[in-house]
C-alpha cells in the first residue's frame, strides 16, 4: 500500500527550512521582578532597549490585586482602600438637591410631553 503526499508529515510542499531566521528577528528582552506586599514575584519583560526611566516602578499584581514593586525588602503599600461607589453617589457628589429637584422637574415635564400627558 502506497501512501500519498509529503515524505515528511506535517510539512508543506515547499516548505523551507524552519528556524529563527524564518520568523524574524527576536528583539532583545529584560526580565524585571516586582514584589507585592504579601511576597509574591511578578515577572515582567520589557524591551532591553526602553530607558530605564520608561519601567513601571510599580504594577498591580495579577495574584492579589496588590500594588508591586520593583524593591523586594520594601513593596508598596496600598494608599487607601475606597469603597465601592454607586453611581448616584458619584452624581450626589457633583450636584446639590436643589439641581437635583430643578433636573428631575425638566425630565417629568418632557416626560409627560411626549405621552401628553403635560397638565396647564
Amino acid at each position: 500500500m502506497a501512501s500519498g503526499g509529503s515524505a515528511i508529515r506535517g510539512s508543506r510542499v515547499g516548505a523551507g527550512p524552519m528556524g529563527e531566521q524564518d520568523r524574524g528577528f527576536h528583539a532583545e528582552r529584560i526580565q524585571v521582578s516586582y514584589w507585592d506586599a504579601q511576597g509574591n514575584e511578578t515577572v515582567r519583560s520589557f524591551s532591553a532597549t526602553l530607558p530605564d526611566e520608561e519601567i513601571p516602578e510599580t504594577i498591580d499584581s495579577p495574584s492579589t490585586g496588590l500594588p508591586a514593586g520593583r524593591d523586594k525588602e520594601n513593596p508598596p503599600s496600598v494608599a487607601k482602600l475606597e469603597p465601592y461607589k454607586t453611581h448616584l453617589a458619584y452624581v450626589k457628589e457633583r450636584r446639590s438637591d436643589e439641581e437635583a429637584s430643578e433636573l428631575l422637574e425638566e425630565a417629568l415635564v418632557q416626560l409627560r410631553t411626549r405621552r401628553g400627558t403635560v397638565s396647564s
